[in-house]
């Protein structure tokens, strides 16, 4: 005996008549349906007398091939009959399924009162974190035995030290291209010793902070993100608050001080590794010895380009902590907001460092810092 939804068509003495046998269920009509709905022909009895078990959608499709066919439902269970009773005065709705799609300009009107919503809660959001941020930092100059040092001097190692490998390396080898790239450009002027001031400027004025602020966005920034949103997923957020620990002044400040300080001297540390890579290749393919080259560069690049580089370096460094933390403490609901959050850490970081570089472009050079 099958379980599915079947049906026969008989011939009787006034007419054709439709036998439904099996059950009728939601879960069994769905192949004998569309076979139900192909019938035109009239008929004349539907027979239900077969039909072991039936629910609200087997009921409806039994009245509506009463409806199309003119069949009289003859056989009908109590169940079926009370189902078919109650749909009896119901109308099938011939509205569009798929509602209309509107208009170009409204969707493109729509999203964006979206995304300025959004960025409105997001500013919101923003400025209550870094007023909460100062809150806590003014509590702490105040009891300075609340400060972390165990977990200050830990982030300094996350952050600074074990970076010094993979940025040094990436500052090596930008100083190795600018180099080589830089000589020859300029061979066609026949100044190809123009190459120490391209390369001791352009490290250490822009390129040594601002790719040392991309990675450390990249490595030390996302980490921020993950470790406290996993943190305020898994309520080790919230448990802190109930036993009396501000997670502003254990999780937020350690971190975004270390990365503020740790900027400074990863900025100058990867502007130095650039200058060596430069020298390197110079000493290679342009003739000029490495000690030359290094000499060179304290003749021909101005102090002030190195104090450009150490203040821009705490503010990048600050930006990169701050978002961070703030993407962190935002995470909420599942853990598919962790990766959403770190990502958005990472991509706001980058855009804030390259925009705040380009102010700092603008404003030194308007100084004569230029």
């Amino acid at each position: 005996m099958s379980d599915g939804a079947e049906f026969a068509i008989e011939d009787a003495k006034d007419g054709r008549r439709l036998v439904l046998s099996g059950n009728y269920l939601v879960s069994t009509i769905g192949v004998a349906d569309d076979e139900l709905r192909a019938i035109e022909e009239p008929i004349s009895e539907i027979d239900l007398s077969g039909v072991r078990e039936i629910d609200t959608v087997g009921a409806w499709v039994a009245l509506g091939l009463s409806r199309t066919t003119g069949g009289k439902i003859v056989g009908a269970s109590n169940r079926a009959a009370r189902l078919i009773g109650a749909l009896d005065g119901i109308e099938a709705s011939e509205g569009n399924l798929h509602p209309d799609r509107p208009g170009a300009v409204a969707r493109v009107l729509e999203s964006t009162g979206q995304q300025v919503g959004i960025a409105q809660r997001g500013t919101t959001k923003a400025v209550a974190f870094i007023g909460q941020f100062i809150v806590a930092t003014g509590s702490v100059i105040r009891h300075p035995r609340r400060f972390r040092t165990t977990a200050f001097v830990r982030q300094l190692e996350l952050v600074g030290v074990s970076a010094l490998g993979i940025i040094g390396l990436m500052s090596f080898l930008i100083g190795i291209v600018i180099a080589q790239q830089g000589a020859v450009q300029l061979a066609q002027f026949g100044a190809e010793t123009l190459t120490v001031n391209l390369v001791g400027r352009i490290t250490l004025r822009e390129l040594g902070v601002l790719m040392t602020a991309i990675m450390v966005a990249g490595r030390s920034g996302s980490a921020f993100a993950a470790q406290i949103g996993t943190m305020k997923l898994t309520e080790e957020i919230d448990a802190m608050r109930t036993i009396g620990i501000s997670p502003m002044e254990a999780l937020v400040i350690p971190r975004v001080l270390a990365v503020t300080f740790m900027m400074i001297l990863l900025g100058f540390y990867s502007s130095v590794m650039a200058i060596i890579g430069g020298a390197f290749v110079s000493d290679l393919t342009l003739g000029i010895p490495f000690l030359t080259f290094l000499a060179r560069v304290q003749d021909v690049v101005p102090a002030y380009d190195l104090y450009v580089g150490l203040v821009k370096a705490p503010v990048f460094g600050l930006i990169v902590g701050m978002t961070g933390c703030f993407q962190g403490m935002q995470v909420e609901g599942n853990s598919e907001e962790v990766g959403k959050r770190t990502t958005k850490a990472v991509v706001v970081a980058i855009f804030a460092v390259i925009v705040l570089d380009a102010f700092f472009a603008v404003f030194f050079t308007n100084i004569g810092w230029a």
